[in-house]
């Protein structure tokens, strides 16, 4: 009797693939169907039992979970190359103005050109860290096919911000609100809709304690930029004799649902508020180079969670394997020179904050992070058969060392197929580009930056 076979929407066959364990499996076969994984293995064996709508012939490339761009700036990409060499304060002198003057068209192709810039970068999911006119993000992460969490930016005081970028407490919370109601679980529940501080500066306590209360209501995360500064965290001592950790422990809003993006000044018993609650932390290592360095390894012996971000165009490219590289030698320098530890920061550690722990961050980590059975189909494939990849003694180091983002040929979310070969499938990149072109032109005149 011949054995019926299953039928699935996607098959990846052929690759390689990254093991929940790091360890690196050949000849596999990854099956998907109703935008879950429902098969691994040995690729005959797979043919056997499946047939699929459409398959992929992944001969001499590697599939990974996609990268999870844990703390980003879709609204940003209109300032690239503009605050680079720039003496302080960048954020009153160029971010402010820039922001301030944002219209929805530019949120919209900015949003757009993020999302591009993703997919050809090998991100599948991010965190975006909210700006003006959300709901043109919420537009382009639904059309990209990107999977993505999504927040209003959240001000009400700082002598800094313009008066019409500081809004009351209840015009912040409905604004968020309404962001919400309109696009959470979008997307077939690509689209997820948090509740965010700009960062503690920028917000009253009230705000602060309603945004908090309100998030807890929809049982929906919340982000804001922590310990990023030394004035935040002098402004936090001098007006509440607490660092920012502290203060919001001392407000009793802290929970696992918590993400503070940065988190790069530190103290010692902010990382045990950090643990004790269960937040989650964010690093952008380009970024935060210029500011300081994360004692990321002990947070990692604390186990408390750690993603890594780009923070935007506006500081750097939306690639996270950039990120990766930058932070192994920034930690070798800051913490493994000293004591002369070489492994202060491996591979598999990077690797493992790119993809599970932005997973954790996002609070999907039953869904995304690992190529598992039962987990959405969110993964990206990297030709590895190249002069600069190969041969290689471990492929892990390799990837970290080398592979850049114009490696990743594929990329694929809920099992749909948003690049294929390095030809994005689902976005107009020609129009893209040209239209931004000409919006960043405008918009720097606009805002006079």
């Amino acid at each position: 009797m011949q054995k019926r076979e299953e039928h699935a929407d996607l098959i990846v066959k052929n690759c390689s693939l990254l093991a929940p364990d790091f360890q690196v499996i050949h000849n596999q076969a990854i099956v998907i169907k109703d935008q879950t994984i429902v098969d691994i293995g040995d690729t005959s064996t797979v043919s056997e039992s499946f047939t699929a709508t459409e398959t992929v012939d992944a001969k001499g490339k590697f599939a990974m979970p996609g990268l999870i761009d844990a703390h980003t700036h879709t609204c940003q990409q209109l300032l690239r190359g503009r605050i680079a060499d720039e003496l302080p304060m960048i954020w009153t002198r160029i971010m402010v103005p820039f922001e301030s003057r944002l219209q929805e068209k530019d949120v919209r192709i900015s949003s757009q050109l993020s999302c591009l810039e993703m997919i050809k970068s090998g991100t599948t999911s991010f965190i975006d860290a909210g700006g003006r006119h959300m709901h043109k993000v919420a537009e382009s992460v639904l059309e990209s096919g990107l999977r993505g969490v999504i927040t209003s930016s959240t001000m009400d005081s700082g002598k800094e911000i313009p008066t019409d970028m500081k809004l009351s407490i209840a015009e912040n919370i409905n604004l968020n609100r309404q962001l919400f109601n309109e696009f959470n679980g979008s997307g077939d529940g690509r689209l997820d809709v948090w509740f965010s501080l700009r960062s503690i500066i920028s917000c009253t306590p009230d705000l602060i304690q309603e945004v908090f209360k309100t998030a807890k209501a929809c049982s929906t995360g919340v982000q804001s930029h922590m310990n990023e500064y030394t004035n935040e965290i002098g402004y936090c001592l001098e007006n509440y004799k607490m660092r920012p950790y502290e203060y919001l422990e001392s407000l009793g809003v802290l929970d696992e649902r918590f993400l503070g993006a940065h988190s790069i000044l530190l103290s010692a018993n902010e990382m045990e508020i950090i643990r004790d609650y269960q937040c989650k932390v964010a690093h952008s290592p380009v970024s935060n180079s210029g500011k300081g360095v994360p004692n990321t390894p002990q947070l990692l012996q604390k186990e408390i969670t750690v993603s890594l971000g780009t923070d935007g165009a506006g500081h750097s490219g939306l690639n996270l394997f950039d990120q990766m590289r930058v932070f192994k030698s920034l930690m070798r320098s800051s913490f493994g020179a000293p004591i002369f530890d070489p492994v202060v920061m491996p591979s598999k550690t990077l690797l493992e904050m790119a993809t599970l722990g932005g997973a954790k961050a996002m609070l999907r980590e039953d869904q995304l992070g690992t190529l598992e059975i039962g987990k959405k189909g969110d993964l990206i494939l990297i030709d590895v058969d190249q002069p600069h990849i190969q041969p290689t003694h471990n492929l892990l180091n390799t990837l970290i060392e080398v592979v850049t983002s114009r490696d990743v040929t594929d990329s694929i979310v809920d099992g749909k197929l948003l690049m294929k070969d390095r030809q994005v499938l689902t976005m107009d990149e020609e129009k893209i580009v040209y239209e931004s072109k000409l919006a960043m032109k405008e918009l720097a005149n606009r805002a006079n930056i």
